[in-house]
């Protein structure tokens, strides 16, 4: 049986989620909390599997009470409405979260993936460290937690030299030489390494500028390792004039 605390400040939201956790053949919830002050005191003393906490509590954060804890978990599913800021600060530090109103299928989903999730990650409070920090200051951090099916690797920004999408899955090639396949689409790091610091060149292409020595032919862009990745022609206009502006 898993044991569930939810933190959450939103009765309605909190009513819910309770409902969808007795749905659960195989859960239990022992307590829930509306405020920091309470739920450090719930959670130290039941010590739950699974803790649902929303993001925003009325006296505080999530990363505010994570911090008061004597022993962080890292059994924690974060629960946030559509902010724009907090999502992509939870997938810089890829933390699992549900969004509001929370779905039954998306929360048996979370709740699979605790299942099979390894009771020691070691990377866990770097993770948590990167989420705190995007969500305060909003630039695109110094790194990003990419997961693949064996393990969490925190990757700096900078030694990102492009990114290949291949359907559900892209393809991260690094400074040095390695790479990393995650099972993620394009699109989902397409936001969190925005332009100008990445350029879209082409559906399948996401190519850090730092590492962009020229063009070829106005087809190709080229790399300081004179690896050569396509331009669409559909985008060309807008890369080359981002690469080449006008005086």
């Amino acid at each position: 049986m898993i044991t569930v605390a939810i933190i959450e400040d939103e009765p309605a939201v909190r009513k819910e989620i309770s409902y969808l956790i007795q749905e659960e053949t195989d859960t239990e919830l022992i307590g829930w909390s509306d405020s920091v002050r309470t739920a450090v005191k719930l959670i130290e003393e039941k010590k739950p599997d699974v803790i649902l906490m929303d993001i925003q509590l009325k006296d505080g954060t999530a990363f505010d009470l994570l911090k008061k804890l004597n022993v962080i978990p890292q059994n924690v599913i974060f629960i946030t409405a559509y902010n724009h800021f907090a999502i992509k600060a939870i997938k810089y530090g890829a933390l699992d979260y549900l969004l509001k109103p929370v779905d039954q299928t998306e929360l048996k989903e979370a709740l699979e993936r605790y299942r099979r999730r390894s009771d020691n990650n070691p990377q866990w409070m770097q993770q948590l460290n990167m989420a705190h920090s995007a969500m305060h200051h909003g630039d695109v951090p110094e790194s990003i937690a990419l997961t693949s099916i064996h393990n969490v690797r925190i990757v700096a920004v900078h030694d990102i030299v492009y990114c290949k999408g291949d359907g559900p899955y892209t393809f991260f090639f690094l400074n040095d030489g390695s790479k990393e396949l995650i099972s993620k689409p394009l699109k989902y790091y397409e936001e969190l390494l925005p332009a100008p610091y990445f350029l879209r060149t082409h559906q399948s292409y996401l190519v850090n500028r730092k590492y962009i020595t020229g063009v070829n032919r106005s087809e190709y862009i080229v790399l300081k390792n004179k690896e050569e990745i396509p331009i669409s022609s559909r985008r060309k206009n807008v890369i080359l004039t981002q690469l080449f502006p006008e005086k």
